[in-house]
């Protein structure tokens, strides 16, 4: 079952927000809390508030346990932005663009690998990475068994006349 809950309008940057949500991303709601509220940002404040929120609509609307819910998806988007105007010398004015967002949060009873499919998530396979660490790694290998070294960056005629000089 998933819970969803939002935040419109936020007087605050998306991409200062963006920094907190990433930290609890995937993280349980009781662990993602305990994150939160030793979060020294400011954003810290109404991500907390939203994730409880949602926890309280799960418990209440589905009768779903806290303990067992996990963030399934959380993202911060750019909401309407407030232009204002600022003086500047000889009569000019520099605007200022105050920034919304808009939070919506995802909270999910389901096991780690069911909530990656739902959310639309992708898991990173690790055998990937390690082929193409393998491949580099013995790219330079057989470099270095044959002898080849780096090539050297052509130096102009100016360096040459200075190096036979010596």
């Amino acid at each position: 079952m998933q819970v969803h809950a939002r935040l419109h309008q936020l007087r605050m940057s998306p991409r200062k927000v963006r920094l907190i949500i990433g930290m609890i991303r995937g993280m349980t709601a009781p662990a993602a809390v305990r994150q939160l509220e030793f979060a020294p940002q400011a954003a810290a404040l109404p991500v907390l508030k939203l994730l409880k929120s949602a926890m309280a609509n799960a418990e209440h609307n589905f009768q779903i346990d806290p303990a067992t819910l996990r963030v399934a998806k959380i993202t911060a988007d750019g909401g309407p932005i407030l232009h204002r105007y600022t003086q500047k010398a000889f009569g000019r004015g520099a605007p200022i663009r105050k920034r919304t967002a808009h939070i919506h949060i995802v909270l999910s009873d389901e096991p780690i690998s069911d909530v990656h499919k739902s959310a639309g998530m992708k898991k990173i396979d690790a055998t990937v990475i390690t082929k193409k660490a393998k491949k580099s790694s013995t790219k330079a290998v057989a470099n270095v068994e044959s002898g080849t070294e780096a090539k050297k960056k052509p130096t102009s005629a100016k360096t040459r006349a200075a190096k036979a000089k010596k």
